[in-house]
């Protein structure tokens, strides 16, 4: 494969936790990053927070979907149609990794939302059918992603889609994260229970007080 470090990472929604996360781990694996936002002085800001000199920079989420190779869908599930549908031109012919969970929260936790298409990934296929829809990141924890004190994140990613090429890529890219794996996880089809799965470990990590995420066996 070629070096990936090459690669452009553009990340929607990219001011939030989840988003700025994986942008700086990204980044210290020696991409460069464009965080977009509706806000370009908020994205430039989120950027400038993360301390990685020019290799990230900040601006409009058409910015980042224009000026990268790969893009990660990190925006608050509220947004997540609208948004994608909006940059369907920009994001054509490129790969998109959504880690968006669709989740409700009341009284009793957390709990899974029901999605029309079956799933966050889905629907991202859905609204965007010239590009390559692929799901991963979605039980990577935001705070020791940006916990600068953490330096291995000894867990795996479960990489979903339905293009080799594509789910191979963004395995790769995982695993560029110290202690991370990308591990495949089968088709598009099967990213609503992964994303549901994320309602369980918020369970775990209330009860526990922990950052928990998975860890696949015998692979």
């Amino acid at each position: 494969m070629a070096d990936l470090t090459k690669l452009v990472i553009g990340v929607l929604g990219g001011t939030g936790d989840q988003g700025r996360g994986l942008a700086r781990r990204l980044a210290m694996a020696g991409h460069r990053i464009v965080i977009g936002s509706r806000d370009a002085s908020r994205a430039a800001a989120a950027a400038e927070g993360l301390n990685a000199g020019p290799r990230v920079s900040g601006g409009l989420n058409r910015d980042a979907a224009e000026q990268s190779d790969v893009v990660i869908a990190a925006m608050p599930w509220e947004g997540h149609r609208d948004l994608l549908a909006s940059l369907a031109a920009p994001l054509a012919g490129k790969v998109l990794v959504d880690c968006v969970n669709p989740l409700g929260f009341d009284g009793k936790g957390a709990y899974p939302l029901r999605v029309p298409e079956g799933s966050a990934a889905e629907q991202a296929a859905a609204v965007l059918p010239d590009a390559t829809v692929v799901g991963a990141f979605h039980h990577v924890s935001a705070t020791l992603l940006l916990d600068p004190e953490v330096g291995r994140m000894d867990l795996d990613v479960l990489v979903l889609g339905d293009d080799r090429q594509a789910t191979d890529l963004v395995a790769a890219l995982a695993s560029e994260i110290p202690g991370m794996r990308g591990i495949y996880g089968g088709r598009l089809r099967n990213c609503g229970q992964v994303e549901a799965l994320t309602a369980n470990l918020v369970s775990i990590n209330r009860r526990y007080k922990a950052h928990a995420g998975l860890r696949i066996t015998d692979v």
